[in-house]
């Protein structure tokens, strides 16, 4: 009698095994077999990271295997399991491999095609077809759209993290708990004793470094040794944690009028500031989004202030990038002065501080927060709601979306809801950060999540004009290993043609929903509604890959580094900018600065913030094995080669420098948003 050899993998994850009743059964073009008890008398089966094998026996051969469904039953109480793969092997001595890397849960029963990637077109028979349709059923009831603030992004319809589909939580909830990462955090690094000062000010500098000497790092260190210098003000533009901010200055903004007498003595070159201009060596920040937001009110005894500054920047004759004039809103006038380098020192230094913090609340809230993990996780729901288990495009992204929605479950449920931990420590808690995202929202574009595109759009693409440009110059690398060795060549190998893009209706689906429903349809987002080539879902799929892995990595995880001194990028600041030059002094810095508590909170933020998972999946890193295809696989390979060559680049570059930048090389670059 034909006999079929079935082996199952447990996944090794913590809880991943199971002591259960597992049943499985084979689905063939010719018959089924019996619904089969897997199970080896007086041997423990589906052990965490087990392989059992299981023979099974049936009255006539059943064609090819088509589906294989499997079943959980309670034995004492329900135990969750997962399963990594089902591998049968027909009585002919054909292997044939059933990918799942789920979760069997209470007692449900999943179905199972063979893990070879099909278009909805490729698929002819009525089996292959309804399994289809049934899988996107249900998992588009599993899988639906909230809307958590007016104007946001949309996210998922789960209050708690625990309330997730199980296959989307994370492997240990304790793990991305930010209560305990935080007090954790916190007693690590030595601050815990200041707590019970909370509101109380720093005295000088001096105390900011005695709770800094156990934390510091290569580039902490360097940031507190040289905070105060225009050189390190002007640096963090181009290679800090949030490098997006900076654009081309081509004309002066009639909101800030800084004329040439005010700013001469900084310029090199024998140039008026017009000549300068139209030279390319002026640029400039401007943080208009910050006007008006309502600064945090959450704590009574403390009131904090915000501030929308413009700031203008030079690039002198070493290719430097330097301050030269700084008004502290959008509205000039005889309350608004433009500080100047030349100006008494402590106003100059005030100034500055003030646009660290702006830019700390726009990289938090907008740049980290809107533009990486929001988004990306729209791209997830979307393609859990449209796109099955058996398309290449599913296959391609679902390494690159692990975890997100958990994470920003977890945020929605701890750290930026009402009350959380961003209301301890941040000037834009207590609703800020709300106002925050709905005014970002009104300007963000799909064409602004392409990397090359956005570079333009500020002016800072050129390598001669604008040198040392770390972040621009990895991230085009990166970009173009993505685009080119990976999903250039996964996307040929599966469509023949445009046509063959405009036939998929799972990927059409896809595209609508991400648009129609994850970005609420909003005119102004510019997200397309269709693909009609082959090129245009390239550069979607590059930009949902790399804004979830490379610009994810850009922008957070060089927070510790950059943030953790906190006169560098201030998390709130206790009194209101100056309205006139001359009445600030080291006093007024220091209590403008936050106080011992939120000091100490930010830091334990910024240094959970800035750490990888357990068992962190880099780029290019995919242990799953959903692609079977030899071609496939290929370009897999290539793709890690051609990562590897950029990582080499980028440590070579390194070497020597006190400033070295390290963020996009692609071993430091997690697949996914999960932090």
């Amino acid at each position: 009698m034909p006999c079929y050899t079935v082996t199952v993998a447990t996944g090794s994850q913590w809880f991943a095994g199971t002591d259960d009743y597992i049943y499985l059964t084979l689905v063939g073009t010719e018959g089924c077999s019996e619904r089969t008890l897997l199970d080896k008398p007086l041997y423990n089966d589906f052990e965490r990271g087990a392989v059992d094998s299981y023979d099974i026996t049936v009255g006539e051969n059943l064609g090819d295997i088509e589906l294989v469904k499997i079943e959980k039953k309670k034995y004492w109480m329900h135990d969750d399991w997962y399963c990594k793969y089902i591998t049968v092997k027909t009585p002919s001595g054909d292997y044939i491999e059933f990918p799942c890397f789920r979760w069997v849960v209470d007692d449900k029963e999943i179905v199972l095609r063979d893990g070879r990637a099909r278009l909805p077109q490729d698929d002819k028979t009525r089996v292959a077809k309804q399994h289809r349709r049934k899988e996107l059923e249900t998992r588009q009831k599993t899988y639906r759209w909230k809307e958590w603030h007016p104007g946001f992004p949309m996210s998922i319809d789960a209050k708690t993290h625990k309330e997730l589909p199980r296959d989307i939580q994370f492997d240990s909830e304790k793990g991305v708990d930010f209560i305990l990462n935080y007090s954790k955090a916190i007693e690590n690094l030595y601050v815990n004793q200041f707590m019970h000062m909370f509101q109380s000010s720093w005295g000088d500098f001096s105390d900011f470094e005695r709770i800094f000497v156990r934390i510091k790092n290569t580039i902490s260190e360097y940031v507190m040794q040289h905070w105060r210098e225009d050189f390190m003000f002007g640096y963090q533009f181009l290679n800090g944690c949030n490098p997006v901010m900076i654009q081309k200055c081509t004309q002066i903004p009639e909101k800030f009028p800084v004329t040439h007498e005010m700013v001469a003595d900084c310029l090199e070159r024998d140039l008026t500031l017009e000549e300068e201009l139209k030279a390319g060596n002026l640029y400039i920040a401007d943080y208009e989004i910050m006007e008006d937001i309502s600064p945090n009110a959450t704590d009574p005894c403390t009131t904090q202030y915000l501030a929308a500054p413009i700031c203008l920047l030079y690039k002198n004759s070493q290719n430097k990038i330097l301050p030269i004039a700084i008004q502290l809103s959008q509205n000039p006038g005889e309350d608004s002065p433009i500080y100047l380098p030349s100006d008494n020192q402590h106003d100059w230094l005030l100034a500055k501080i003030w646009v660290r913090s702006s830019d700390f609340h726009v990289h938090q809230t907008v740049t980290h927060l809107l533009r990486t993990h929001l988004i990306s996780e729209v791209f997830g729901i979307a393609m859990f709601r449209q796109l099955p288990a058996v398309h290449p495009v599913y296959k391609l992204l679902l390494p690159h979306i692990r975890f997100t929605i958990a994470i920003n479950t977890k945020a929605r449920e701890q750290l930026i809801c009402e009350n959380g931990l961003f209301d301890k420590a941040n000037g834009t808690g207590g609703g800020g950060h709300v106002q925050l995202v709905q005014r970002a929202m009104k300007t963000f574009t799909y064409k602004s999540l392409c990397f090359p595109d956005a570079i333009k759009a500020r002016g800072m693409e050129s390598q001669e004009e604008v040198p040392y440009y770390f972040y621009r110059d990895d991230g085009n690398r990166v970009w173009e290993v993505v685009k080119r060795y990976f999903v250039t060549d996964v996307v040929n190998i599966y469509y023949a043609s445009d046509e063959t893009v405009q036939e998929d209706d799972e990927i059409q689906a896809f595209i609508k929903d991400v648009c129609s429903f994850g970005m609420q349809d909003f005119d102004y987002c510019e997200f397309p509604k269709s693909l009609q080539t082959r090129e245009q879902l390239v550069e979607y799929l590059t930009v949902v890959i790399f804004t979830a892995s490379a610009q994810h990595a850009a922008i957070n995880f060089g927070q510790y580094d950059w943030c953790s001194w906190i006169p560098n990028a201030p998390p709130t600041m206790r009194k209101p900018p100056p309205t006139n030059k001359g009445q600030v002094d080291m006093q007024f810095i220091v209590e403008s600065l936050p106080d011992r508590g939120r000091s100490c909170w930010h830091l334990g933020a910024v240094w959970a913030l800035s750490q990888f998972q357990e068992n962190e999946l880099f780029l290019g890193m995919y242990p799953d094995e959903h692609f079977f295809e030899k071609q496939t696989k290929k370009a897999v390979e290539t793709f890690h080669q051609k990562l590897s060559e950029v990582s080499k680049l980028i440590k070579n570059r390194n070497e020597g420098k006190k400033l070295p930048y390290y963020y996009l090389s692609p071993d430091r670059i997690p697949n996914s948003v999960a932090v």
